[in-house]
């Protein structure tokens, strides 16, 4: 029997359950693809049906096992559901990876409360509702599992230019990751997050084509020692470590994805 241990097993993923939230596009349609690609049988979910429907559609037609859910993570009575039809469709879920979220460009000063309480219910809100959800099944099966938490570099250092209420939503993420590696240990359960810089998704690729952009992306490459954007597989091959069994004795910890962005003082200086 191959122990399941061995060097060439550490990065296998077969028989496991993912589930990805926010997985249309972007960080999370790389991060099904990946850990399909390494033997999951994979559930995303998106709140963009047609999106997401797209996405499955490419996923199959690579011959990995995908399904799709739609639904808003961010809503209890939604997340109970689509966990219940998941667990019931495909099995007792072993990874789940919380990516769903969205931005806020709006100064301090002039932010809404709608908008606050918008992005700390899609940001930090689902984060919650999908990881006590998954647990509490894991739990109930008696079998360890694997979350990860997509965070960014602004949970850990200020953004300014309006993000105040997506860092702050960030960096409740940060701290619910590490009360809940603590908390669920003992079942078995490993909570990690990986912090993104800025990543090169088709959207940002178009803004930067703006002079605002190429201003904007000239400043943030300063602040990246290696000297570029991430890109999507970036994060998603981070992931992909953090839910095998590569990281087993890893819980509780923020990965910074980021080119050296928080390792640079902000005087300090590339060579």
């Amino acid at each position: 029997m191959t122990n399941p241990r061995s060097p060439a097993r550490l990065h296998d993923l077969s028989g496991s359950v993912c589930v990805v939230t926010g997985a249309a596009a972007g960080i999370g349609f790389a991060t099904a693809r990946l850990l399909g690609l390494h033997g999951a049988t994979v559930a995303i979910i998106d709140v963009r049906e047609k999106e997401m429907r797209e996405a499955v559609d490419v996923l199959q037609a690579e011959n990995l096992a995908v399904r799709g859910w739609v639904g808003d993570v961010s809503e209890e009575k939604t997340v109970e559901t689509i966990v219940e039809g998941i667990s019931a469709e495909i099995g007792v879920i072993d990874v789940l990876v919380n990516n769903a979220g969205v931005g806020c460009h709006i100064l301090p000063e002039t932010l809404e409360v709608a908008d606050w309480r918008r992005v700390l219910d899609v940001n930090l809100t689902s984060t919650f509702l999908m990881s006590r959800a998954v647990a509490r099944r894991l739990m109930k099966a008696r079998r360890g599992g694997r979350i990860v938490n997509v965070s960014s570099i602004a949970a850990s250092a200020a953004l300014g230019r309006g993000n105040m209420c997506y860092s702050v939503a960030k960096a409740g993420v940060n701290q619910m990751t590490r009360e809940l590696a603590v908390e669920w240990a003992g079942a078995g359960i490993r909570v990690n997050a990986v912090q993104p810089c800025q990543v090169r998704t088709p959207s940002f690729v178009g803004f930067v084509e703006t002079p605002e952009g190429q201003e904007l992306l000239a400043r943030m490459l300063r602040g990246i020692p290696l000297g570029r954007l991430a890109e999507a597989d970036d994060i998603a091959a981070a992931i992909h470590f953090l839910v095998s069994e590569a990281s087993s004795m890893i819980t509780g910890v923020m990965l910074p994805v980021d080119g050296g962005n928080l390792s640079l003082n902000a005087g300090g200086t590339p060579r």
